[in-house]
C-alpha cells in the first residue's frame, strides 16, 4: 500500500451522472428484496405497507433536497462531518464521525457484504451460512462471513487503485440493477399481475394488524400498538433508502461539485423512490399480502419472481441481489473513507488516513474502514445493526438539516448557489417527523436503539482524550 502524498489535493473525475449512480448504487441494496416482509407484519394491510413506503421516499427525498445548500456552500471531501463542524463545532463533528467509522459505514458494509454472501449460497449451497468453518464456545466463523470479507478487502484494493476505476464499475453495476429492477417490475405488473389478488389485498388497505410470528395470527392494533408498529416499520424503509448522502462525501472529486452535487441527490433519491414504491406495488400485484409478510426468512423477492419465472425466478432473484449489493458495497466504500480522511486534516483520526497515495485516494483511510468493517463481519450480529444505525442516522440527519437554519443567521455572507428547497417549511417538516419518529424508536425499541446513543457518547471522551493528546 503506497500512501506517498505526490499531489495534494483530489482530482475531480466525477460528473453529474456519476454522482448521481453513486447515490442509487449505494442506497439500492438487498433492503427491497427483503425488509417488506417485516414491514407488512408490522403494519398490516396493502395500504399502509405503500404509504410506509412512500414516507420514507418523501422524507428522504427532502433530506436531499435540503443537504443541497449544505453542499453548494461547503463543496469538499468529507459531507456530513464537514456541515456539522461549520454549523456548531468540531465535538459534534467529531460524534458523528466516530459513530460513522464505528457503526454506520462500517456496520452498513458488514451486513451488505454477508447479504451478497447469503444469496451467493443460492448459487454454490457450500457458501452458506450453515457452512461453520470452526466455533469457540459461542463464537463461529462461517464461509458466509469470510466470502463476506474478501468482497470487502477486494473492492477497498480497487478503490485504493483510483477513483477512476471503481467509477466505471459503479456506473455499470448500477445501470444493470436499475435494468433488472425495472424488468421484474413490469413483467409483474403487467403479466404475472393477477385482478383477484390485487383486490384482495386492497379490500381492507388500512387495517391496520400485527402478525404474531409464534402464533401465525394477525391482531388488530390501534393507539400505542399502532404507532409502535409505524415506527418499527420505517425502520426497515429508511435503512433501505439510506446511504444517499455518500456523494457529499466525496464532493472534492466531483466536477462544478456547487450544482451537481446538490443535483445527483434529488435524481438519485427520486429515482431509488419511485423503484421502491412501484415495486412494493408489484409485490401486492402478485402474491397474497399474507405470503408477502410470512416470506421464507423474509425473501419476498424470492417468492414473487418464483410466481412470475417459475424456479429460474429464485435464481434471478439471487444474480439480482449479489449485483446490487456488491455495487452497494462499492459506493459506501468508496464515500465512507473520504469522512476519515477530513477528521484526519483535522487531526481528529489516525494520522495517516489524511494521506493521499500516489492514485489521489485516502488509501490508510480506505484499508482502516475496511479492517474495522470485516470485524463486524465476524460478530454474527449484522442483523441487530439496524435499530441501532438507523437512530444514529436519524440523530445525526436531524441536526444537519437544522445547521441549515443555523447558519443562515450565523453565517449569512456565505454564498448559496442553491437554497434549501421549501424553506424553511420543508426542512423543518423533515426536522420534526424525523425527531417524532426517532422518540418513538427509542420508546418502543430501547434495547437496541439505546446501545447506538451509547456508541455515540463514547465519542465524547474520546474526543476529549484526542484534543488534550493534540
Amino acid at each position: 500500500m503506497n500512501t506517498t502524498k505526490t499531489e495534494t489535493s483530489f482530482k475531480r473525475e466525477l460528473g453529474l451522472f456519476d454522482g448521481t449512480m453513486l447515490v442509487v448504487g449505494s442506497m439500492i441494496g438487498s433492503g427491497i428484496f427483503i425488509v417488506s416482509a417485516d414491514i407488512a407484519r408490522q403494519v398490516g394491510s396493502a395500504g399502509w405497507l405503500t404509504l410506509i413506503w412512500i414516507l420514507s421516499g418523501i422524507v428522504t427525498v427532502i433530506a436531499a433536497v435540503s443537504y443541497g445548500e449544505l453542499s453548494a456552500m461547503f463543496p469538499k471531501a468529507g459531507g456530513q462531518y464537514v456541515y456539522l463542524q461549520e454549523a456548531y463545532n468540531k465535538l459534534i463533528a467529531f460524534l458523528y464521525g466516530w459513530s460513522f467509522f464505528a457503526v454506520i459505514q462500517t456496520g452498513t458494509i458488514a451486513a451488505v457484504g454477508v447479504a451478497f454472501s447469503k444469496f451467493s449460497a443460492y448459487l454454490y449451497e457450500p457458501l452458506g451460512e450453515h457452512n461453520i468453518l470452526f466455533s469457540i464456545g459461542n463464537f463461529q466463523v462461517n464461509v458466509a462471513q469470510i466470502l463476506a470479507i474478501v468482497t470487502i478487502v477486494g473492492l477497498t484494493y480497487l478503490n485504493s487503485l483510483g477513483v477512476k476505476n471503481s467509477k466505471v464499475m459503479q456506473t455499470v453495476l448500477t445501470i444493470i440493477k436499475i435494468a433488472s429492477l425495472l424488468g421484474l417490475i413490469v413483467l409483474g405488473l403487467s403479466w404475472a399481475g393477477k385482478v383477484n389478488i390485487w383486490d384482495a389485498n386492497w379490500a381492507n388497505a388500512w387495517q391496520a394488524r400485527n402478525f404474531d410470528i409464534t402464533t401465525s395470527t394477525w391482531k388488530s392494533i390501534s393507539g400505542s400498538a399502532f404507532i409502535s408498529g409505524v415506527a418499527a416499520a420505517m425502520v426497515g424503509a429508511l435503512f433501505s433508502s439510506d446511504a444517499w448522502n455518500g456523494v457529499t462525501f466525496i464532493a472534492g472529486e466531483i466536477k462544478n461539485p456547487k450544482k451537481n452535487v446538490g443535483l445527483s441527490l434529488f435524481l438519485g433519491t427520486f429515482i431509488v423512490t419511485s423503484l421502491y414504491v412501484l415495486t412494493n406495488l408489484m409485490y401486492v400485484s402478485v402474491v397474497s399480502f399474507d405470503a408477502i409478510a410470512t416470506a421464507q426468512y423474509d425473501r419476498v423477492a424470492v417468492v414473487v419472481a418464483e410466481n412470475i419465472l417459475g424456479n429460474m425466478g429464485t435464481l434471478i432473484i439471487a444474480i439480482m441481489i449479489m449485483i446490487s449489493t456488491f455495487a452497494c458495497n462499492n459506493g459506501l466504500i468508496m464515500a465512507g473513507a473520504r469522512v476519515y480522511y477530513t477528521m484526519a486534516q483535522d487531526g481528529l483520526f489516525f494520522k495517516k488516513a489524511g494521506v493521499l497515495n500516489k492514485h489521489n485516494v485516502p488509501a490508510w483511510a480506505l484499508w482502516l474502514q475496511c479492517g474495522w468493517a470485516s470485524v463486524l463481519c465476524l460478530t454474527g450480529t449484522y442483523g441487530a445493526l439496524l435499530d441501532f444505525v438507523i437512530i444514529i442516522v436519524l440523530i445525526f440527519y436531524i441536526l444537519t438539516i437544522y445547521g441549515i437554519f443555523i447558519l443562515r443567521k450565523k453565517r449569512p455572507e456565505l454564498e448559496r448557489p442553491y437554497k434549501a428547497f421549501g424553506y424553511p417549511f420543508i426542512p423543518m417538516v423533515y426536522v420534526v417527523f424525523a425527531s417524532a419518529l426517532s422518540i418513538a424508536l427509542l420508546v418502543t425499541k430501547w434495547a437496541t436503539c439505546g446501545w447506538g446513543v451509547l456508541i455515540m457518547l463514547t465519542g465524547i471522551p474520546i474526543y476529549y482524550l484526542t484534543k488534550n493528546k493534540k
